[in-house]
Protein backbone atom coordinates (compact mmCIF):
# COMPACT_ATOMS: atom_id res chain seq x y z
CA UNK A 1 0.00 0.00 0.00
CA UNK A 2 1.39 3.46 -0.80
CA UNK A 3 2.56 5.52 2.18
CA UNK A 4 0.99 8.89 1.43
CA UNK A 5 1.64 12.07 3.35
CA UNK A 6 -1.79 13.68 2.96
CA UNK A 7 -5.23 13.12 1.53
CA UNK A 8 -4.63 15.29 -1.54
CA UNK A 9 -1.76 13.15 -2.90
CA UNK A 10 -3.95 10.73 -4.84
CA UNK A 11 -7.53 10.66 -6.12
CA UNK A 12 -9.76 8.29 -4.19
CA UNK A 13 -13.25 6.86 -4.37
CA UNK A 14 -14.81 6.76 -0.89
CA UNK A 15 -17.69 4.26 -0.94
CA UNK A 16 -19.99 4.59 2.09
CA UNK A 17 -22.18 1.58 2.81
CA UNK A 18 -25.04 3.09 4.81
CA UNK A 19 -24.67 6.38 2.95
CA UNK A 20 -28.15 7.66 3.92
CA UNK A 21 -27.84 6.69 7.58
CA UNK A 22 -27.41 8.79 10.69
CA UNK A 23 -23.61 8.42 10.89
CA UNK A 24 -23.12 9.43 7.26
CA UNK A 25 -25.41 12.45 7.53
CA UNK A 26 -24.26 13.74 10.91
CA UNK A 27 -20.55 12.95 10.84
CA UNK A 28 -19.04 11.61 7.64
CA UNK A 29 -20.45 14.02 5.06
CA UNK A 30 -19.83 17.17 7.16
CA UNK A 31 -16.26 15.98 7.76
CA UNK A 32 -15.75 15.35 4.06
CA UNK A 33 -17.22 18.74 3.18
CA UNK A 34 -14.77 20.51 5.50
CA UNK A 35 -11.90 18.57 3.96
CA UNK A 36 -13.17 19.55 0.50
CA UNK A 37 -13.50 23.21 1.50
CA UNK A 38 -9.99 23.24 2.99
CA UNK A 39 -8.48 21.72 -0.15
CA UNK A 40 -7.48 18.41 1.40
CA UNK A 41 -9.40 16.27 -1.10
CA UNK A 42 -7.96 15.57 -4.52
CA UNK A 43 -10.09 17.36 -7.17
CA UNK A 44 -11.01 14.01 -8.73
CA UNK A 45 -11.97 12.23 -5.50
CA UNK A 46 -15.58 11.05 -5.30
CA UNK A 47 -18.00 10.07 -2.53
CA UNK A 48 -20.24 7.15 -3.50
CA UNK A 49 -23.10 6.42 -1.11
CA UNK A 50 -24.67 2.97 -1.07
CA UNK A 51 -28.07 2.27 0.47
CA UNK A 52 -31.35 0.51 -0.29
CA UNK A 53 -33.09 3.86 -0.77
CA UNK A 54 -33.64 3.70 -4.54
CA UNK A 55 -32.13 7.17 -5.07
CA UNK A 56 -30.34 8.47 -8.13
CA UNK A 57 -27.49 11.01 -7.91
CA UNK A 58 -29.83 14.02 -8.05
CA UNK A 59 -32.10 12.59 -5.32
CA UNK A 60 -29.16 11.91 -3.05
CA UNK A 61 -27.62 15.33 -3.56
CA UNK A 62 -31.00 16.88 -2.75
CA UNK A 63 -31.27 14.82 0.42
CA UNK A 64 -27.77 15.84 1.53
CA UNK A 65 -28.46 19.48 0.68
CA UNK A 66 -31.62 19.43 2.83
CA UNK A 67 -30.26 17.46 5.79
CA UNK A 68 -26.55 18.26 6.02
CA UNK A 69 -26.08 21.82 4.82
CA UNK A 70 -28.26 23.51 7.50
CA UNK A 71 -26.02 22.11 10.25
CA UNK A 72 -22.80 23.49 8.75
CA UNK A 73 -21.22 26.67 10.04
CA UNK A 74 -20.22 27.85 6.55
CA UNK A 75 -21.23 26.74 3.09
CA UNK A 76 -18.47 28.10 0.86
CA UNK A 77 -17.70 25.49 -1.79
CA UNK A 78 -20.91 23.55 -1.12
CA UNK A 79 -21.98 23.22 -4.75
CA UNK A 80 -18.58 21.82 -5.69
CA UNK A 81 -18.86 19.30 -2.87
CA UNK A 82 -22.30 18.17 -4.03
CA UNK A 83 -20.87 17.39 -7.44
CA UNK A 84 -18.56 14.84 -5.81
CA UNK A 85 -21.55 12.88 -4.48
CA UNK A 86 -23.09 9.82 -6.14
CA UNK A 87 -25.59 7.21 -5.01
CA UNK A 88 -26.16 3.60 -5.96
CA UNK A 89 -28.89 1.31 -4.62
CA UNK A 90 -27.41 -1.89 -3.22
CA UNK A 91 -28.80 -4.84 -1.31
CA UNK A 92 -25.76 -6.88 -0.29
CA UNK A 93 -27.70 -10.10 -0.92
CA UNK A 94 -28.66 -9.14 -4.49
CA UNK A 95 -25.94 -9.23 -7.18
CA UNK A 96 -27.74 -6.84 -9.54
CA UNK A 97 -27.19 -3.89 -7.20
CA UNK A 98 -23.45 -4.37 -7.30
CA UNK A 99 -23.45 -3.98 -11.08
CA UNK A 100 -24.38 -0.31 -10.76
CA UNK A 101 -21.47 0.27 -8.39
CA UNK A 102 -19.10 -1.61 -10.68
CA UNK A 103 -20.17 0.55 -13.62
CA UNK A 104 -19.39 3.72 -11.70
CA UNK A 105 -15.98 2.44 -10.62
CA UNK A 106 -15.05 0.87 -13.96
CA UNK A 107 -11.95 2.46 -15.44
CA UNK A 108 -10.78 3.90 -12.11
CA UNK A 109 -8.85 0.90 -10.80
CA UNK A 110 -5.74 3.07 -10.37
CA UNK A 111 -7.47 5.13 -7.67
CA UNK A 112 -7.40 4.41 -3.97
CA UNK A 113 -10.70 2.69 -3.22
CA UNK A 114 -12.00 3.07 0.34
CA UNK A 115 -15.01 1.15 1.60
CA UNK A 116 -16.52 2.76 4.72
CA UNK A 117 -18.94 0.36 6.45
CA UNK A 118 -21.28 2.67 8.35
CA UNK A 119 -23.56 -0.27 9.09
CA UNK A 120 -24.18 -2.89 11.80
CA UNK A 121 -21.18 -5.21 12.37
CA UNK A 122 -23.10 -8.32 11.32
CA UNK A 123 -23.13 -6.94 7.76
CA UNK A 124 -19.35 -6.45 7.52
CA UNK A 125 -18.51 -9.92 6.25
CA UNK A 126 -21.38 -10.05 3.76
CA UNK A 127 -20.50 -6.64 2.35
CA UNK A 128 -16.82 -7.54 1.90
CA UNK A 129 -17.73 -10.79 0.15
CA UNK A 130 -20.19 -8.99 -2.12
CA UNK A 131 -17.62 -6.34 -3.02
CA UNK A 132 -15.05 -9.00 -3.88
CA UNK A 133 -17.48 -11.07 -5.95
CA UNK A 134 -18.43 -7.93 -7.87
CA UNK A 135 -14.75 -7.36 -8.67
CA UNK A 136 -14.57 -4.11 -6.69
CA UNK A 137 -11.67 -5.00 -4.35
CA UNK A 138 -8.31 -3.93 -5.77
CA UNK A 139 -4.76 -3.86 -4.31
CA UNK A 140 -5.36 -0.16 -3.58
CA UNK A 141 -8.53 -0.84 -1.57
CA UNK A 142 -9.03 -0.21 2.14
CA UNK A 143 -11.98 -0.93 4.39
CA UNK A 144 -13.10 1.07 7.44
CA UNK A 145 -15.01 -0.78 10.17
CA UNK A 146 -17.16 1.16 12.62
CA UNK A 147 -17.45 0.11 16.23
CA UNK A 148 -18.66 -1.86 18.08
CA UNK A 149 -16.74 -4.73 16.50
CA UNK A 150 -18.80 -7.63 17.81
CA UNK A 151 -20.50 -8.30 21.15
CA UNK A 152 -17.71 -10.37 22.69
CA UNK A 153 -14.38 -11.95 21.83
CA UNK A 154 -15.88 -14.79 19.79
CA UNK A 155 -18.03 -12.53 17.60
CA UNK A 156 -15.17 -10.05 17.15
CA UNK A 157 -12.89 -12.87 16.01
CA UNK A 158 -15.57 -14.09 13.59
CA UNK A 159 -15.93 -10.61 12.05
CA UNK A 160 -12.15 -10.22 11.84
CA UNK A 161 -11.91 -13.61 10.13
CA UNK A 162 -14.61 -12.74 7.59
CA UNK A 163 -13.15 -9.35 6.71
CA UNK A 164 -9.60 -10.72 6.86
CA UNK A 165 -10.45 -13.33 4.24
CA UNK A 166 -10.94 -10.51 1.71
CA UNK A 167 -8.66 -7.72 2.95
CA UNK A 168 -5.11 -7.87 4.26
CA UNK A 169 -4.66 -6.58 7.83
CA UNK A 170 -2.79 -3.56 6.44
CA UNK A 171 -5.94 -2.64 4.47
CA UNK A 172 -8.31 -2.80 7.48
CA UNK A 173 -8.97 0.39 9.48
CA UNK A 174 -10.99 -0.18 12.67
CA UNK A 175 -12.15 3.26 13.67
CA UNK A 176 -12.67 4.77 17.12
CA UNK A 177 -13.51 8.44 16.64
CA UNK A 178 -12.23 9.34 20.12
CA UNK A 179 -8.69 8.81 18.84
CA UNK A 180 -9.21 11.61 16.33
CA UNK A 181 -9.92 14.25 18.96
CA UNK A 182 -7.31 16.98 19.31
CA UNK A 183 -6.91 16.47 23.06
CA UNK A 184 -6.26 12.76 22.64
CA UNK A 185 -3.55 13.41 20.09
CA UNK A 186 -2.15 16.17 22.28
CA UNK A 187 -1.85 13.65 25.10
CA UNK A 188 0.92 11.92 23.14
CA UNK A 189 2.60 15.26 22.42
CA UNK A 190 2.23 16.34 26.05
CA UNK A 191 3.86 13.16 27.28
CA UNK A 192 6.56 12.57 24.70
CA UNK A 193 7.52 16.08 23.50
CA UNK A 194 7.92 17.73 26.93
CA UNK A 195 10.77 16.70 29.20
CA UNK A 196 9.26 17.82 32.50
CA UNK A 197 6.30 15.42 32.61
CA UNK A 198 7.54 11.94 31.71
CA UNK A 199 9.85 11.51 34.78
CA UNK A 200 6.83 11.83 37.10
CA UNK A 201 4.43 9.82 34.91
CA UNK A 202 4.51 6.73 37.12
CA UNK A 203 3.37 5.18 40.39
CA UNK A 204 5.90 7.17 42.46
CA UNK A 205 4.08 10.42 41.74
CA UNK A 206 0.59 9.56 40.45
CA UNK A 207 -2.10 8.51 42.92
CA UNK A 208 -4.76 7.44 40.43
CA UNK A 209 -6.28 8.16 37.02
CA UNK A 210 -9.94 8.78 36.15
CA UNK A 211 -11.41 8.49 32.67
CA UNK A 212 -14.98 9.70 32.25
CA UNK A 213 -17.36 9.82 29.29
CA UNK A 214 -20.63 11.27 30.57
CA UNK A 215 -23.71 12.00 28.47
CA UNK A 216 -26.88 13.90 29.31
CA UNK A 217 -28.87 12.18 26.56
CA UNK A 218 -30.84 9.00 27.01
CA UNK A 219 -31.76 6.31 24.50
CA UNK A 220 -35.12 7.29 22.97
CA UNK A 221 -35.72 5.30 19.79
CA UNK A 222 -32.60 3.17 20.32
CA UNK A 223 -33.75 0.43 22.70
CA UNK A 224 -33.36 -2.29 20.08
CA UNK A 225 -29.68 -1.43 19.73
CA UNK A 226 -28.92 -0.53 23.32
CA UNK A 227 -30.47 -3.67 24.79
CA UNK A 228 -27.80 -5.61 22.89
CA UNK A 229 -24.96 -3.20 23.68
CA UNK A 230 -25.05 -1.46 27.05
CA UNK A 231 -22.46 0.96 28.40
CA UNK A 232 -19.73 -1.64 28.92
CA UNK A 233 -19.72 -2.82 25.30
CA UNK A 234 -20.70 0.49 23.74
CA UNK A 235 -18.22 2.75 25.54
CA UNK A 236 -15.81 1.03 27.92
CA UNK A 237 -14.59 -1.75 25.62
CA UNK A 238 -13.46 0.71 22.96
CA UNK A 239 -13.44 4.43 23.83
CA UNK A 240 -12.37 4.27 27.46
CA UNK A 241 -9.85 1.46 27.05
CA UNK A 242 -8.30 3.32 24.12
CA UNK A 243 -7.84 6.40 26.32
CA UNK A 244 -6.40 4.24 29.10
CA UNK A 245 -3.85 2.84 26.63
CA UNK A 246 -2.66 6.31 25.63
CA UNK A 247 -2.27 7.36 29.25
CA UNK A 248 -0.47 4.18 30.34
CA UNK A 249 1.61 3.21 27.29
CA UNK A 250 5.40 3.27 27.30
CA UNK A 251 7.18 5.75 25.03
CA UNK A 252 7.31 4.24 21.53
CA UNK A 253 10.69 4.15 19.84
CA UNK A 254 9.32 6.34 17.03
CA UNK A 255 6.10 7.96 15.93
CA UNK A 256 5.10 5.59 13.19
CA UNK A 257 2.14 3.46 12.22
CA UNK A 258 3.04 0.32 14.20
CA UNK A 259 5.21 1.48 17.11
CA UNK A 260 2.33 3.33 18.80
CA UNK A 261 -0.06 0.42 18.31
CA UNK A 262 2.53 -2.05 19.64
CA UNK A 263 2.71 -0.13 22.92
CA UNK A 264 -1.08 0.11 23.23
CA UNK A 265 -1.42 -3.66 22.88
CA UNK A 266 1.12 -4.16 25.68
CA UNK A 267 -1.08 -2.09 28.01
CA UNK A 268 -4.16 -4.17 27.25
CA UNK A 269 -2.19 -7.35 27.81
CA UNK A 270 -1.01 -5.97 31.17
CA UNK A 271 -4.50 -5.26 32.54
CA UNK A 272 -5.22 -7.26 35.67
CA UNK A 273 -8.11 -9.64 34.87
CA UNK A 274 -11.33 -9.00 36.79
CA UNK A 275 -13.02 -12.36 37.22
CA UNK A 276 -15.52 -14.13 39.47
CA UNK A 277 -16.42 -12.39 42.71
CA UNK A 278 -13.90 -9.61 41.96
CA UNK A 279 -16.37 -8.30 39.39
CA UNK A 280 -18.70 -7.33 42.24
CA UNK A 281 -15.86 -5.49 44.05
CA UNK A 282 -14.31 -3.64 41.12
CA UNK A 283 -17.24 -2.87 38.82
CA UNK A 284 -20.59 -1.09 39.07
CA UNK A 285 -23.48 -1.03 36.64
CA UNK A 286 -26.57 1.12 36.74
CA UNK A 287 -29.72 1.99 34.78
CA UNK A 288 -31.36 5.41 34.83
CA UNK A 289 -34.89 5.88 36.08
CA UNK A 290 -37.19 8.87 35.64
CA UNK A 291 -35.73 12.19 36.70
CA UNK A 292 -34.78 15.64 35.53
CA UNK A 293 -32.13 16.10 32.83
CA UNK A 294 -31.41 18.91 30.37
CA UNK A 295 -33.83 21.11 32.36
CA UNK A 296 -36.77 18.80 31.67
CA UNK A 297 -38.52 15.84 33.22
CA UNK A 298 -37.44 12.70 31.40
CA UNK A 299 -38.54 9.04 31.59
CA UNK A 300 -36.44 6.14 32.76
CA UNK A 301 -34.73 3.76 30.34
CA UNK A 302 -37.60 1.27 30.37
CA UNK A 303 -40.13 4.01 29.58
CA UNK A 304 -38.24 5.79 26.81
CA UNK A 305 -40.37 6.11 23.63
CA UNK A 306 -39.37 3.35 21.24
CA UNK A 307 -40.98 1.02 18.73
CA UNK A 308 -39.45 -1.89 20.66
CA UNK A 309 -41.21 -2.77 23.90
CA UNK A 310 -39.05 -3.47 26.97
CA UNK A 311 -37.94 -7.08 27.30
CA UNK A 312 -36.13 -9.14 29.92
CA UNK A 313 -32.91 -7.94 28.29
CA UNK A 314 -34.03 -4.34 28.83
CA UNK A 315 -34.23 -4.95 32.58
CA UNK A 316 -30.63 -6.20 32.68
CA UNK A 317 -28.88 -3.74 30.37
CA UNK A 318 -26.64 -1.12 31.98
CA UNK A 319 -26.83 2.53 30.95
CA UNK A 320 -23.95 3.28 33.34
CA UNK A 321 -20.75 1.33 33.93
CA UNK A 322 -17.78 1.98 36.19
CA UNK A 323 -14.66 -0.15 36.52
CA UNK A 324 -11.56 -0.04 38.70
CA UNK A 325 -8.72 -1.28 36.49
CA UNK A 326 -5.05 -1.94 37.20
CA UNK A 327 -2.09 -2.09 34.82
CA UNK A 328 0.36 -4.70 36.08
CA UNK A 329 3.79 -3.41 35.13
CA UNK A 330 6.65 -1.51 36.75
CA UNK A 331 5.41 1.94 35.80
CA UNK A 332 1.84 1.59 37.09
CA UNK A 333 1.90 -1.04 39.87
CA UNK A 334 -0.56 0.02 42.57
CA UNK A 335 -2.14 2.89 40.59
CA UNK A 336 -5.89 2.38 40.03
CA UNK A 337 -7.49 3.51 36.79
CA UNK A 338 -11.15 4.39 37.32
CA UNK A 339 -13.31 4.22 34.19
CA UNK A 340 -16.92 5.36 34.01
CA UNK A 341 -19.46 6.08 31.33
CA UNK A 342 -23.18 6.69 31.54
CA UNK A 343 -26.27 8.26 30.06
CA UNK A 344 -28.63 10.80 31.61
CA UNK A 345 -25.86 12.22 33.81
CA UNK A 346 -25.83 15.87 34.99
CA UNK A 347 -23.39 17.20 32.39
CA UNK A 348 -21.91 16.17 29.05
CA UNK A 349 -18.25 15.62 29.81
CA UNK A 350 -15.39 13.53 28.47
CA UNK A 351 -12.10 13.87 30.29
CA UNK A 352 -8.97 12.21 31.58
CA UNK A 353 -7.94 13.19 35.12
CA UNK A 354 -4.43 12.41 36.36
CA UNK A 355 -4.39 12.89 40.13
CA UNK A 356 -0.89 13.33 41.55
CA UNK A 357 0.13 12.40 45.09
CA UNK A 358 0.68 14.81 47.94
CA UNK A 359 4.08 16.44 48.26
CA UNK A 360 6.37 14.26 50.43
CA UNK A 361 6.45 16.87 53.20
CA UNK A 362 4.19 19.91 53.21
CA UNK A 363 5.33 23.08 55.00
CA UNK A 364 2.12 24.91 54.11
CA UNK A 365 -1.27 24.14 55.64
CA UNK A 366 -4.10 23.70 53.19
CA UNK A 367 -2.04 22.37 50.30
CA UNK A 368 -3.74 19.86 48.03
CA UNK A 369 -2.29 17.60 45.35
CA UNK A 370 -1.73 18.69 41.78
CA UNK A 371 -4.14 17.48 39.13
CA UNK A 372 -3.91 17.33 35.34
CA UNK A 373 -7.20 17.32 33.44
CA UNK A 374 -7.42 16.66 29.72
CA UNK A 375 -10.87 17.69 28.56
CA UNK A 376 -12.11 16.08 25.35
CA UNK A 377 -15.57 17.63 25.36
CA UNK A 378 -17.47 19.88 25.46
CA UNK A 379 -14.51 22.30 25.15
CA UNK A 380 -11.20 20.63 24.31
CA UNK A 381 -8.25 21.70 26.43
CA UNK A 382 -5.61 20.86 29.02
CA UNK A 383 -5.80 22.12 32.62
CA UNK A 384 -3.09 21.75 35.29
CA UNK A 385 -4.05 22.59 38.87
CA UNK A 386 -1.21 24.06 40.92
CA UNK A 387 -1.06 25.52 44.42
CA UNK A 388 -0.40 29.27 44.67
CA UNK A 389 -0.35 31.86 47.42
CA UNK A 390 -3.22 34.31 47.51
CA UNK A 391 -1.97 37.92 47.28
CA UNK A 392 -1.91 39.82 50.55
CA UNK A 393 0.03 40.52 53.73
CA UNK A 394 -0.08 38.32 56.77
CA UNK A 395 -0.46 34.56 56.82
CA UNK A 396 0.27 32.50 53.73
CA UNK A 397 -3.05 31.37 52.33
CA UNK A 398 -2.95 28.78 49.57
CA UNK A 399 -5.41 28.40 46.74
CA UNK A 400 -5.51 25.92 43.86
CA UNK A 401 -5.26 27.75 40.52
CA UNK A 402 -5.49 26.34 36.99
CA UNK A 403 -3.02 26.70 34.19
CA UNK A 404 -5.35 26.25 31.25
CA UNK A 405 -4.85 25.66 27.57
CA UNK A 406 -8.03 26.01 25.55
CA UNK A 407 -7.52 24.91 21.95
CA UNK A 408 -10.27 27.23 20.72
CA UNK A 409 -8.74 30.28 22.46
CA UNK A 410 -5.08 29.50 21.83
CA UNK A 411 -5.17 28.48 18.19
CA UNK A 412 -6.90 30.65 15.63
CA UNK A 413 -7.55 27.76 13.27
CA UNK A 414 -10.83 25.87 13.42
CA UNK A 415 -10.56 22.72 15.53
CA UNK A 416 -11.49 19.92 13.12
CA UNK A 417 -13.96 17.20 14.00
CA UNK A 418 -12.43 13.85 14.91
CA UNK A 419 -13.86 12.23 11.78
CA UNK A 420 -12.09 14.79 9.59
CA UNK A 421 -8.69 13.74 10.89
CA UNK A 422 -9.44 10.04 10.76
CA UNK A 423 -10.92 10.11 7.26
CA UNK A 424 -7.84 11.94 6.00
CA UNK A 425 -5.66 9.33 7.71
CA UNK A 426 -7.57 6.56 5.94
CA UNK A 427 -7.21 8.31 2.60
CA UNK A 428 -3.47 8.76 3.16
CA UNK A 429 -3.05 5.15 4.30
CA UNK A 430 -1.94 6.01 7.86
CA UNK A 431 -3.27 3.44 10.40
CA UNK A 432 -1.62 4.88 13.56
CA UNK A 433 -4.90 6.05 15.15
CA UNK A 434 -6.84 2.91 14.20
CA UNK A 435 -7.11 -0.37 16.09
CA UNK A 436 -5.24 -3.46 15.02
CA UNK A 437 -6.84 -6.89 15.24
CA UNK A 438 -4.79 -7.99 18.26
CA UNK A 439 -5.71 -4.75 20.02
CA UNK A 440 -9.45 -5.24 19.56
CA UNK A 441 -9.31 -8.85 20.68
CA UNK A 442 -7.16 -8.05 23.73
CA UNK A 443 -9.79 -5.53 24.85
CA UNK A 444 -12.60 -8.08 24.47
CA UNK A 445 -10.52 -10.68 26.31
CA UNK A 446 -10.48 -8.36 29.36
CA UNK A 447 -14.14 -7.28 29.08
CA UNK A 448 -15.72 -10.72 28.55
CA UNK A 449 -15.33 -12.04 32.14
CA UNK A 450 -17.01 -8.90 33.49
CA UNK A 451 -19.94 -9.27 31.13
CA UNK A 452 -20.21 -13.00 31.77
CA UNK A 453 -20.40 -12.44 35.53
CA UNK A 454 -23.03 -9.74 35.17
CA UNK A 455 -25.13 -11.94 32.91
CA UNK A 456 -24.84 -14.94 35.19
CA UNK A 457 -25.37 -13.23 38.53
CA UNK A 458 -29.11 -12.67 38.18
CA UNK A 459 -28.71 -9.20 39.73
CA UNK A 460 -30.19 -6.16 38.01
CA UNK A 461 -28.33 -2.88 37.44
CA UNK A 462 -28.45 -0.40 40.31
CA UNK A 463 -31.06 2.32 39.57
CA UNK A 464 -30.13 6.00 39.51
CA UNK A 465 -32.43 8.95 38.76
CA UNK A 466 -31.83 10.71 35.45
CA UNK A 467 -29.84 13.91 35.97
CA UNK A 468 -27.83 12.55 38.90
CA UNK A 469 -24.19 11.45 38.93
CA UNK A 470 -24.86 7.75 38.56
CA UNK A 471 -25.57 4.95 41.06
CA UNK A 472 -24.34 5.15 44.64
CA UNK A 473 -22.10 2.13 44.05
CA UNK A 474 -19.95 4.17 41.65
CA UNK A 475 -19.13 6.64 44.42
CA UNK A 476 -18.45 3.85 46.88
CA UNK A 477 -16.01 2.34 44.38
CA UNK A 478 -13.69 5.31 45.01
CA UNK A 479 -14.77 6.11 48.57
CA UNK A 480 -13.40 2.77 49.80
CA UNK A 481 -9.91 4.22 49.24
CA UNK A 482 -10.78 7.80 50.31
CA UNK A 483 -11.05 9.05 46.74
CA UNK A 484 -13.86 10.79 44.83
CA UNK A 485 -14.82 11.34 41.24
CA UNK A 486 -13.70 14.61 39.67
CA UNK A 487 -16.79 16.79 39.17
CA UNK A 488 -15.18 20.23 38.97
CA UNK A 489 -16.31 22.66 36.29
CA UNK A 490 -13.44 23.92 34.18
CA UNK A 491 -13.09 27.19 32.23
Amino acid sequence: MPDLSNGTARPADLIIFGGTGDLAMRKLLPALFHSHRDGRLHPDSRVIALSRGGLDDADYRGKVDAEVRPALSGGEGWDGFLRRLHHRTVDIAAPEGWRGVAGLLDGHEDRDRIFYLASPPMTFGAFCRGAREAGLVTPLSRVVLEKPLGRDLASAQAINDEVGAIFDESQIFRIDHYLGKETVQNLLVLRFANAFLEPIWNSLWIDHVQITVAETVGTPGRRGYYDQAGALRDMVQNHLLQLLCLVAMEPPSRNDREAVRDEKVKVLQSLRPIVGSEVDRFTVRGQYTAGRADAAEVPGYLDEPDKNQPTAESLRVETFAAVRAEVRNWRWAGVPFYLRSGKRLPARRSEIVVQFKDVPHSIFPGASPNRLVLRLQPSEGIHLRLMAKEPGAGDVVLRPVPLSLSFADTFSARVPDAYERLLMDVMSGNPTLFMRRDEVEAAWRWIDPIMDHWNGSGMLPEPYPAGTAGPAGAHELLARSDRAWHEEDLP
